[in-house]
């Protein structure tokens, strides 16, 4: 796949794997994991994302042929894959060369992402995958925490991108610590973009708190959502939920310093 040109406006990802969760509950194959990303993209998202995990709890490796072969026809749009390259990634990477391969650092049983990688410790194992992957004209991004100091290792191991984990801003939201968490995410994405790395975030992301952290970070080059998006469309429908939260990027875009939006 060509990867689309990156844009100054911060692109939303949907990340489908709690639509597969809902449909491995029976046998109907129902609701459509690949209908689900058709109708985001019609609204309007500029990816799908998809964490497929060895236990396939959710994603399945049908999906990920399916949705590869779905994005042919939305040539303008990214897809991207998560997990961890030390399980089952690589091979879906080899398999389907997606836009971005987002390298997470999850154990197998792991219940969701909670941390990033660290360096130095984990560049030695890094450093290869990622060569893989760009060999195949893959961009590579790595699930990091807001560190700063990690950054010029993470650019110094092949990455492209690092996507910056975000459940610590979100459990902050709304209680005293929420400046201070936003000022760390600010700092870590500026030493990114100071080294030469674009900038992703996801985890707990969602219409509350979505337009503060884009109009806060600099640079920002992508968001990852899944379970609130996922959680809103139950209401409002999947059309109507992408616009919403595309609506909190605006918004978050119009706060930003001029200086930020050109990052």
């Amino acid at each position: 796949m060509t990867a689309n040109p990156t844009s100054p406006r911060t692109a939303l990802s949907v990340n489908v794997n709690k639509v597969a969760l809902l449909r491995n509950t029976r046998h109907l194959g129902i609701p459509s994991v690949t209908r689900a990303a058709q109708l985001c993209l019609q609204a309007g998202a500029q990816g799908i994302t998809i964490h497929p995990r060895p236990d396939e709890r959710h994603i399945r490796g049908a999906d990920v042929v399916e949705l590869a072969a779905l994005m042919q026809a939305w040539p303008q749009a990214e897809f991207n894959i998560e997990g961890n390259p030390t399980q089952n990634l690589m091979d879906f990477i080899r398999n389907v060369r997606p836009h971005q391969a987002t390298f997470v650092p999850d154990s197998e049983d792991q219940f969701t992402s909670d941390h990033g990688w660290s360096f130095p410790q984990d560049a030695q194992r890094l450093q290869p995958l990622i060569a893989q992957c760009k060999a195949l004209g893959v961009r590579v991004s790595l699930f990091m925490d807001p560190m700063p100091e990690q950054m010029a290792a993470a650019k110094a191991a092949g990455a492209d991108r690092v996507e910056l984990y975000t459940e610590p801003f979100a459990a902050a939201w709304g209680t005293k610590e929420q400046d201070q968490q936003l000022a760390r995410y600010a700092q870590a994405a500026q030493a990114a973009l100071d080294v030469g790395l674009q900038v992703n975030a996801g985890h707990d992301l969602n219409r509350d708190n979505l337009a503060a952290f884009v109009a806060a970070v600099p640079g920002l080059a992508e968001v990852s959502i899944g379970h609130a998006l996922i959680a809103d469309a139950l209401e409002l429908g999947y059309a109507a939920t992408v616009q919403a939260y595309q609506a909190c990027i605006d918004q978050g875009m119009a706060q930003r310093p001029f200086s930020n939006i050109a990052g």
